[in-house]
């Protein structure tokens, strides 16, 4: 029985800062003389001199920078509309209420740091500069993306785009990974989340914004870049080596599966449109391949860096029957929640989810939920911890703000932000030694956390069997053994667990 999928969030998604966008800006000069500050900022309506002059004196020292910076050239009056759109959306919207010195300090800093003799800037480099300073002082999510950067982002959630496939922040001045895209060029190259790339085909980019390292990273398809990559290879040991991976037009696909025994593997990769119906495709393949033999199923979220709320909370709902999935809460309190419809997919089959600290946002949504509901026993690493939610909305002249403008809660009212989904049964050992995550991020949104869950059983993973294609992977054989084993106790006593930790 096919669930009816109502959930078509117009705007809000959870998708990751992939290779193939920049998060830059255009942005343009004021208007001279000594007209009114009203006058001068008219998009500035909320801000009145008179009732707040601490936000008149920053947006001053803004027209004051801005002017001694930008060139005067026929773009400016727009250019300046186009960032007072962006600035009052941010006031108005974002998860947090910020000071206006505090954003306007940021746009004027980012205007000092241009390359060029002052004055003679082109004013869409000055507006860019500024209005890319602001948003990146917000949150490590929150971007502006030009026309071209917002195009690539619709076409990355239709699972089609050109780059290297990587999920990416900026830490510590270098380009971090959060989570290589599976069977993409990063993927196949051996990246893993946690690594820092330091250089760019022999080119330092630290010190560099996301959105300059970005344009470095991008470029035609099948053509080669070199990275340097430094990762941590032990306690305060790090490794520096040099990967070549060759560009390319990344075609994800979603959802694959395949049977360990009478046990159904999916692996879902990214929450990107369609998601939901290829999940709908691997159960009945699986069931058709198994004879309808089916003893269980293992949902694997590993490296999965999240996608579309609406395919979350389809795929969530793919395997409850009633309930809250998750809930979604502005900095006003308000928001919505999303709900289960009658009727689970798998008709009850035992589910174990996998997830690591590359599973992120939409991943943890899915886990959370069959947690919170026990629906699912959750297996494997501490998850990344995004529990913020991007709004992509396009500005009135050019591009977008892929503005944080809500929290989510899972149904048990905890956030994910900063602290992740604990896994029910932790596996353990070197390889799964714990890295950093969204709460290590520079400007992570700190949320009040309250009590979290910890798991309450370990496994080292050197006593897992092997399975997976190549038999090599132990994480998936504990998953596929917890469910041939048919009890907690069994598969406990079995692997050598210690409980209660």
């Amino acid at each position: 029985m096919t669930k009816n999928r109502l959930l078509r969030v117009a705007k809000l998604t959870l998708v990751g800062l992939v290779v193939l966008f920049t998060t830059s800006n255009t942005l343009v000069g004021c208007a001279g003389g000594n007209a009114p500050l009203a006058r001068i900022f008219g998009g500035f309506p909320h801000i009145r001199p008179a009732e707040d002059p601490v936000a008149a004196r920053s947006l001053e020292e803004f027209r004051s920078v801005y002017a001694a910076y930008a060139a005067t050239d026929s773009s400016r009056a727009q250019q300046l509309r186009h960032f007072t759109d962006a600035y009052l959306r941010v006031r108005a919207d974002y998860v947090q209420r910020i000071d206006d010195v505090q954003l306007i300090a940021a746009a004027v800093d980012g205007i000092k740091k241009i390359d060029g003799r002052p004055g003679a800037i082109p004013s869409s480099d000055v507006t860019e500069a500024a209005l890319d300073s602001l948003m990146a002082s917000l949150d490590p999510h929150s971007s502006y993306l030009n026309p071209e950067e917002f195009k690539d982002s619709q076409v990355a959630t239709r699972g089609e785009f050109g780059g290297l496939g990587i999920e990416i922040n900026m830490e510590n001045g270098f380009v971090k990974v959060i989570a290589p895209i599976e069977d993409t060029p990063a993927f196949h190259a051996g990246l893993k989340a946690g690594d820092l790339i330091t250089h760019v085909d022999g080119q330092s980019i630290e010190g560099m914004s996301l959105v300059e390292a970005v344009k470095l990273l991008r470029g035609p398809a099948n053509t080669d870049v070199r990275l340097t990559i430094q990762r941590e290879s032990g306690a305060d040991e790090t490794t520096l080596f040099d990967v070549t991976i060759t560009r390319a037009v990344i075609q994800i696909k979603p959802v694959k599966w395949r049977l360990e025994g009478n046990i159904g593997v999916i692996r879902i990769t990214s929450f990107i449109q369609r998601a939901d119906d290829e999940l709908e495709d691997a159960l009945r393949a699986l069931r058709r391949q198994s004879r309808d033999r089916l003893q269980g199923l293992v949902i694997d979220l590993r490296n999965n860096p999240g996608g579309l709320l609406n395919q979350s909370v389809a795929i969530a709902d793919a395997f409850l029957n009633r309930g809250d999935i998750v809930s979604v809460r502005d900095r006003d309190g308000e928001g919505r929640s999303f709900t289960a419809t009658p009727g689970d997919l798998s008709n009850g089959l035992p589910v174990v989810v996998l997830i690591n600290r590359g599973s992120a946002s939409a991943s943890e949504i899915v886990a959370g939920a069959l947690q919170d509901h026990h629906r699912a026993m959750i297996m494997g690493v501490r998850s990344f911890g995004k529990g913020s939610v991007q709004t992509i909305t396009p500005l009135q002249w050019d591009g977008a703000l892929r503005l944080t403008t809500a929290l989510y809660y899972l149904p048990s009212g905890r956030s994910i932000q900063g602290g992740g989904v604990a896994p029910d049964i932790a596996i353990t050992g070197d390889a799964q030694e714990d890295g950093r995550r969204e709460a290590d991020l520079p400007h992570a949104l700190q949320v009040d956390q309250g009590l979290q869950a910890r798991a309450n059983a370990k496994v080292r993973e050197s006593n897992c069997p092997t399975a997976g294609e190549k038999n090599d992977d132990r994480m998936l054989g504990c998953a596929v053994a917890y469910l041939q084993d048919g009890s907690h106790d069994k598969f406990l006593a079995r692997f050598g667990t210690q409980t209660k930790l």
